[in-house]
């Protein structure tokens, strides 16, 4: 008998870096899903090496006949949350998450970027760099720094170097996808060396460098490819139709749809995805409220006894702090999460209703800025399990909405760096000089 072959790659794999945790798919060429798994955080959200640790964990639970097959693989993160870094990817502390709001950089994001860009908004990115930078002392002078999210800087580690920036990561640091330069006067700064080199969404970037390879278990030859924001990645994972609109209900809730053309307003962004627009927005409330309140078994227990019928009579605004990014652009917006009655299951209730106020308000504000008629939303994410929240959505929407809890990011992230690996470095910049 001849020696044994190494079996040729042929499998995909997507990973999703969310809030609270991490999850991996695995799809073989025709996009067919073999295995999916989720790991958690060693750490603190906020600190970069939990992410990393987390990954080669999570990785590792997968059996090594599998690993050896991957071919390509892509992540996708929390847009907007934030780290320094040093060249070799040494982070300066801890991350800035993407729900910290930074209203002392008010007035130097309005010198910087024009009224209304993804960047201009106190809850963005670009605030999030300023306070940064400025913690370092390196808004003069930002040599051997660089600025990196969530995703990127993974991305950078998996790669062996930090060059690159995927381009939906980098909308609300001033990316603009339609002029493909950043906005305004961000590249005359003295900082602006510390920005990434932009890439769009699913472009392969090379094989994972030495040290990734052999801590993941993965082959040498495995494909990086450019992934997107865990909301880009969970509407790819739906594969939604024309009428159709995407909620997000995870820890923050998400609103997506496909449109013709970008729509401008704040709090938007508007991000290129399989060759279509993709417009949206992010709320800082969301279910992670919830778990503020009550176990995941409590609010599966107390959503029994709702009856999506009769209304709670409160109106709380279940932010988690203060600070809102869409519907309304308010960095100060204080959250409402008061009285609480007697009743356990009322106050789960008013929580729920609250939440689906904020998604209504945000359906009809895209409407408002030219999106076409919502005729149904599909539900993905943690509370899409939940059919008495599904009832109150619908009756406030006036329209069908579907849950489809079983639809991950990282799916849609699997076949991001699937189509990645199969079109090649064909999508690549040519290094700025």
């Amino acid at each position: 008998m001849g020696a044994s072959q190494e079996p040729s790659p042929d499998l995909a794999l997507g990973i999703d870096l969310g809030s609270s945790g991490l999850r991996l798919a695995l799809i073989d060429a025709q996009g067919t899903l073999l295995s999916e798994r989720s790991g958690s955080y060693p750490l603190p959200f906020e600190q970069p090496e939990g992410w990393r640790r987390g990954l080669v964990e999570l990785i590792g639970t997968l059996e090594e006949p599998l690993r050896a097959r991957v071919g390509a693989i892509a992540l996708d993160g929390t847009s907007g949350t934030l780290l320094l870094c040093g060249p070799d990817g040494s982070t300066r502390g801890p991350a800035l998450p993407y729900h910290r709001a930074c209203p002392e950089q008010a007035g130097a994001l309005a010198s910087l970027v024009p009224a209304g860009s993804a960047a201009a908004s106190a809850s963005g990115s670009l605030a999030r760099a300023l306070n940064l930078l400025s913690r370092e002392g390196a808004l003069d002078d930002s040599h051997h720094l660089l600025l990196r999210h969530q995703a990127d800087w993974l991305m950078g580690w998996l790669l062996g170097h930090w060059r690159w920036g995927e381009e939906g990561n980098n909308l609300r640091l001033g990316w603009d996808l339609q002029r493909e330069s950043w906005a305004g006067r961000i590249e005359q700064q003295p900082w602006s060396s510390a920005l990434p080199e932009v890439v769009p969404s699913g472009a392969a970037l090379g094989p994972l460098g030495p040290q990734a390879s052999e801590q993941l278990g993965l082959p040498a030859s495995c494909q990086v490819v450019s992934g997107t924001t865990d909301a880009n990645a969970a509407v790819l994972a739906a594969g939604p139709g024309p009428g159709d609109g995407v909620s997000v209900l995870g820890t923050t809730l998400v609103l997506k749809r496909f449109v013709d053309a970008p729509l401008e307003g704040p709090g938007l962004t508007n991000h290129r995805v399989g060759g279509r627009w993709l417009v949206g927005g992010a709320s800082n409330a969301g279910a992670g409220i919830l778990r503020r309140f009550f176990t995941p078994a409590q609010i599966e227990q107390l959503s029994r006894q709702i009856d999506p019928r009769r209304p709670s009579g409160l109106r709380l605004r279940p932010l988690p702090a203060p600070g809102e990014r869409f519907p309304v652009d308010a960095p100060q917006l204080e959250p409402v999460l008061e009285p609480r009655p007697i009743s356990d299951a009322l106050y789960l209730q008013a929580l729920l209703e609250g939440l689906t106020a904020i998604e209504d308000q945000g359906w009809q504000r895209l409407a408002e800025l030219g999106a076409p008629p919502l005729e149904r939303v599909i539900s993905l994410g943690g509370g899409a399990r939940n059919p008495q929240w599904r009832l109150l959505r619908q009756r406030a929407l006036g329209i069908p909405v579907l849950n489809r809890p079983g639809l991950a990011p990282a799916l849609g992230t699997a076949r991001l760096a699937l189509g990645g690996w199969r079109m090649g470095p064909s999508l690549l910049p040519q290094r700025r000089p």
